[in-house]
């Protein structure tokens, strides 16, 4: 195997690990009465077990050479994802001193949908792109649902953004396995 080829598996890996725990977080995020729990629990072990698959992949890349790390792409990697927590934690403080706490999931999945946008060219991954609008699309529906309707708005949004992460992670642990 090349170090390319490691790499890209290794990344891979890494896409089904974190967005498989993130769609397990999501999945817990709405509360729900039967039989939504169950799709919600079954939603959040299959995204549990596709963390776990993406974890194994990558400690097996590991061991291997692919070259020397990319420290550059690192940090702007850890500038993004910081950039991502910060916006995310003040605009929850912000809403939650409005009074508006049940939008903070709202709030949190268009920032998370807009943090995969720079990470496009960084991860060389363009279908973070869809993914990205999709996240968003989803926090606008959950705000218009929870503003118009009785449904809660982390109803919606834990759904959407859980059954979204899960698939990308189960779409890039299939790759890792492929490759």
């Amino acid at each position: 195997m090349s170090v390319m080829e490691i790499r890209q598996r290794r990344q891979y890996g890494l896409g089904a690990l974190y967005l498989g725990i993130f769609a397990t977080i999501w999945f817990s995020v709405p509360a729900a009465d039967q039989p939504l729990r169950g799709v919600l629990v079954a939603g959040s072990l299959a995204a549990l077990l596709t963390a776990v698959g993406g974890g194994v992949v990558t400690a097996r890349s590991r061991g291997t050479d692919a070259g020397p790390r990319d420290r550059a792409g690192d940090r702007r990697y850890l500038l993004i994802v910081v950039a991502e927590f910060a916006l995310a934690g003040i605009g929850a403080a912000a809403l939650a001193a409005a009074g508006g706490s049940e939008y903070v999931p709202v709030l949190v999945c268009a920032v998370v949908g807009l943090h995969f946008f720079p990470l496009v060219p960084l991860l060389g991954d363009p279908l973070l792109r869809p993914l990205g609008f999709a996240m968003c699309a989803v926090a606008l529906a959950a705000l218009v649902t929870g503003l118009a309707t009785a449904v809660s708005a982390g109803l919606v949004v834990g759904t959407g953004a859980g059954l979204l992460l899960l698939g990308y992670a189960l779409r890039s642990l299939v790759r890792a396995l492929a490759g």
